[in-house]
């Protein structure tokens, strides 16, 4: 317990910090453009970059994309200490856009490793990635350790998905979660007074028992997400409404299982799916990848280095979740 409240009073902390180097950041911007280099260190540089990972036509080229962590818009660079390194949804779509517009791009490998995320985040990805098709463009996943729930939902619009034979895929299904602490407030004597426009205005408040209606209201925000993550599967992977359905009951599937069950399409790593996917744009095309520019101020080496990992995984779930619970296409364990 003591080790929560500290982790908790280490993310207020954090917050504070990031918040007001946010509002530096919102005032320098809005005026002229500052001379200052120092301040570059929390701005993200909105050019994108390429590195050549294999020489070959400058006309006949193959982007390599890494989509690796929870796919979610909160936190962003500017306020998750923890998330210089991994997943920035802005910048990530701004990658794509820039695929879908560039003729000189054939082909997209894109390499998926993630336990999903929120609902509108996956749709915003696959929507994009359907443009991409419909540009002309051949895109093939390969999954990595985990592409469960969202991460299959980005995968499945794919020509043709690779996974291992360890992958964890699956986890077809949206979750919505929330945490009541009503009894532990009552033990304690701590009273809400809350004052409200409207009988549902404080659903999934964590300070009162969940009614009928509303879990009622919320179901209906489940199954309709649920029911589009169903029409995703059955246009991607040209299947029945009522297969998918079989098999999207929120369990998830090795590599191996996904392949016979039809949701993956062939048993291999991140250089077999290139090397197919070279093989299909054909001729000698160049690979390349965009640069990742974005460096974070707040990634406290020095936290990490005295918090065991429970309490990190604690101090992300903080942040991440402090705008409240939110649709999710997210494999939890």
């Amino acid at each position: 317990m003591n080790k929560r409240i500290g982790a908790s009073i280490i993310a207020a902390c954090i917050l504070i910090v990031a918040i007001a180097f946010q509002l530096i950041g919102f005032f320098t911007t809005s005026g002229e453009e500052s001379d200052n280099d120092a301040m570059a260190l929390f701005s993200n540089s909105e050019k994108l970059e390429e590195k050549v990972v294999e020489r070959g036509s400058g006309g006949n080229r193959i982007a390599q994309l890494n989509l690796e962590g929870t796919i979610i818009d909160n936190p962003g660079t500017n306020t998750n200490p923890f998330g210089g390194g991994g997943y920035q949804h802005d910048r990530f779509m701004k990658k794509l856009e820039a695929i879908k517009k560039d003729d000189s791009i054939k082909g997209l490998h894109l390499y998926v490793n993630s336990p999903g995320g929120g609902v509108y985040e996956s749709a915003e990805i696959h929507d994009k990635l359907l443009e991409i098709k419909e540009a002309g463009k051949t895109i093939y996943v390969s999954m990595g350790n985990m592409a469960a729930s969202g991460g299959y939902y980005v995968s499945a619009p794919a020509d043709r998905i690779f996974a291992a034979n360890d992958t964890f895929t699956g986890s077809l299904g949206v979750i919505m979660e929330s945490v009541n602490y009503q009894e532990l407030a009552n033990e304690y004597g701590v009273k809400f007074n809350t004052i409200k426009s409207g009988e549902f205005k404080d659903i999934m408040s964590p300070t009162k028992e969940m009614t009928e209606e509303d879990r009622e209201i919320l179901q209906t925000l489940v199954d309709e997400s649920y029911q589009q993550f169903v029409n995703v599967i059955v246009e991607g992977r040209d299947m029945s409404e009522e297969r998918v359905k079989e098999l999207a009951d929120g369990r998830i599937y090795s590599g191996k299982q996904a392949v016979e069950n039809g949701l993956v399409d062939d048993i291999g790593f991140r250089e077999d799916t290139l090397a197919a996917l070279k093989e299909e744009v054909g001729g000698d095309p160049q690979v390349f990848e965009y640069k990742n520019n974005i460096s974070s101020f707040f990634n406290l080496p020095m936290a990490k280095s005295f918090l065991p990992n429970s309490e990190i995984r604690y101090l992300e779930q903080l942040i991440s979740e402090r705008q409240g619970p939110t649709l999710l296409y997210m494999y939890t364990e």
